[in-house]
């Protein structure tokens, strides 16, 4: 016991000392901030020049149009941190957006108060997960990212904010299908009859329809209609969603026939 609480005293000491001996410039490095005002510091190298210099021209022509200030910074071994609140003006109507390739999502925002009123919390989560994860970025660049999720947040701001972010990626709607699909099973195996000459049970259809109604609606539909304008990918849960049904509520009949089969 006395050997467990040195070995935990110990490293409670060592971490502690890690935090108090990291380099200043980890949190607060002005040194790292350019001599002239730029909406972009791109530390990590992440855009081309023609990128940066053409982004810039957007992120400023976007804030004098609308007064929504956004900044880029991206960063990897080095950061000016806290630096560039002040260098940038940070405010209640600023979108930072900080890039590091270090961690397993390489996106991260520092958001102002009233965009948070416009965009929720769930949005920058999962405006995060959507182009920051290693599988986006593997395919479209890290620069990619960063662009795509600037569009998404301006296209946002333009029209009075969203709750969540718009388009529906293939990975997403493949989930959404599953899940429309799953619903059905259980509405399906719920409704098969189990009394002599009844036919379908809707008693126990209802009494099972918190669980598919959330899989069916709550995750099958609500992320489709809430994210895009298409039909076919509601049409497709939709059609799911009754196959997974008829499939399940049609299993029993095949089974006894199957079974009828093989005795004769």
């Amino acid at each position: 016991m006395t050997i467990r609480r040195l070995f935990s005293s110990v490293i409670a000491v060592v971490f502690s000392l890690l935090l108090f001996v990291a380099p200043a410039y980890a949190y607060d490095n002005p040194d790292l901030l350019p001599k002239e005002q730029t909406p972009i510091i791109d530390l990590a190298k992440a855009l081309t020049p023609f990128q940066e210099e053409r982004l810039a021209k957007d992120i400023t022509a976007f804030e004098a149009e609308t007064g929504w200030k956004l900044r880029v910074l991206t960063q990897f071994d080095r950061t000016p941190g806290r630096a560039v609140k002040k260098y940038w003006g940070l405010d209640d109507k600023s979108v930072l957006l900080v890039s590091d390739s270090r961690g397993g999502n390489i996106l991260n925002f520092n958001v102002g108060d009233e965009a948070y009123h416009m965009m929720p919390r769930t949005f920058w989560i999962e405006l995060q997960t959507r182009f920051g994860n290693l599988y986006y970025v593997r395919e479209h660049g890290e620069d990619g990212a960063i662009l795509d999720s600037l569009d998404t947040v301006k296209s946002c701001l333009l029209k009075g904010g969203c709750t969540v972010v718009p388009g529906l990626p293939q990975e997403q709607w493949l989930l959404t299908l599953i899940s429309s699909i799953l619903g059905g099973v259980i509405c399906g195996v719920a409704a098969q009859p189990r009394k002599e000459g009844q036919t379908f049970a809707w008693q126990w259809a209802l009494i099972f329809s918190p669980l598919w109604g959330i899989l069916f609606i709550a995750f099958g539909i609500a992320p489709v209609i809430t994210r895009t304008q298409e039909w076919l990918p509601l049409v497709r849960n939709v059609a799911g969603f009754g196959i997974g049904l008829l499939v399940a509520y049609l299993s029993p009949s095949f089974a006894n026939s199957q079974t009828s089969e093989n005795e004769g």
